[in-house]
C-alpha cells in the first residue's frame, strides 16, 4: 500500500522536474566579458603575401620543406608593409614561418639563422635557439639592428636610387642583408649591381633587394650592440 502510494508522489515530482528544467530561462550572457577592447591585435603581412596562387613559387628552396598538405590556393592574414608585415614575410620566404625547421646547410628556426651569426648577437646555444619561438623573435630583431648600424651610411646614400632596375628601399637593403651579410651588401650597392651575391641555392642579393622593398622598417633601431635576450 505504502508503495501505491508512493508511486503517486514520484511520478509527478519527476514530470515537474523536468518541465521546470526545460523551461527555465537561460541565463542572459553578458558580451562585456568577451569584449577586444583594450587587446593589441595587430596582424600585417604584405598584400602579395595574403593570396598566392601557389604557395611553392614563393618559398625559399633553402628550406627543404614538404607540404602534404598544400592546395592550390594559400591564404595568409594581411599584415600591410608594417614591420610585422617585413618580418614575416621575410620568414615565409626563409621557412614558411617554421620555428622548428633546420635545412641543409644547418641554418636554423624560422628566420634560418647561422651559428655564427647567432653568436654575434649573444646566442651560443642553438638547440636552444631552435626550439625557443620567443627568442627567435628577439633575434631577427637584434640582427637587424645591428645590420642597421653598419648600413646606416649606404641607406642614407643608395635608398630612392635604382640600381639593376630595382629601386632601394631601407626594408630591401636590411632583407638582402640578412640573406647575405651586410657586406654583400655594402659590395652590390657600391658596385652599382656589378658584385651581385648569391647563397648555396642561388638567391641573390638583388632579387631580395626587391622582393622585400617598401616595408615600413622605421621600427628597427640602429644598434651597434644589439643583443638577443630574454
Amino acid at each position: 500500500m505504502i508503495k501505491k502510494v508512493g508511486n503517486y508522489f514520484v511520478v509527478p515530482l519527476a514530470i515537474c522536474v523536468t518541465l521546470y528544467m526545460a523551461l527555465k530561462p537561460e541565463q542572459s550572457i553578458n558580451y562585456a566579458d568577451y569584449s577586444t577592447e583594450g587587446l593589441e591585435l595587430d596582424y600585417n603581412i604584405s598584400k602579395e603575401m595574403a593570396f598566392t596562387e601557389d604557395a611553392s613559387d614563393d618559398v625559399n628552396t633553402s628550406a627543404e620543406l614538404s607540404n602534404p598538405f598544400q592546395s592550390t590556393h594559400t591564404y595568409f592574414p594581411y599584415l600591410g608593409k608594417s614591420y610585422h608585415g617585413f618580418k614575416e614575410a621575410l620568414a615565409f620566404k626563409e621557412s614558411r614561418g617554421n620555428y622548428f625547421t633546420v635545412n641543409t646547410l644547418g641554418y636554423l628556426g624560422k628566420y634560418q639563422f647561422g651559428a655564427e651569426t647567432l653568436k654575434m648577437i649573444g646566442i651560443y646555444n642553438p638547440t636552444q635557439f631552435l626550439y625557443n619561438p620567443e627568442l627567435q623573435e628577439k633575434a631577427f630583431l637584434a640582427n637587424a639592428e645591428r645590420n642597421k648600424w653598419i648600413l646606416r651610411k649606404d641607406i642614407k646614400r643608395f635608398v630612392g636610387k635604382k640600381i639593376s632596375g630595382v629601386e632601394i628601399t631601407e626594408s630591401g637593403i636590411l632583407a638582402a642583408a640578412h640573406l647575405a651579410g651586410p657586406g654583400s651588401v655594402k659590395k652590390f650597392l657600391r658596385s652599382y649591381g656589378g658584385n651581385n651575391f648569391s647563397d648555396a641555392y642561388g638567391t641573390t642579393v638583388r632579387h631580395y633587394m626587391k622582393k622585400f622593398s617598401g616595408y615600413d622598417t622605421s621600427f628597427i633601431e640602429a644598434d651597434k650592440k644589439a643583443k638577443a635576450t630574454l
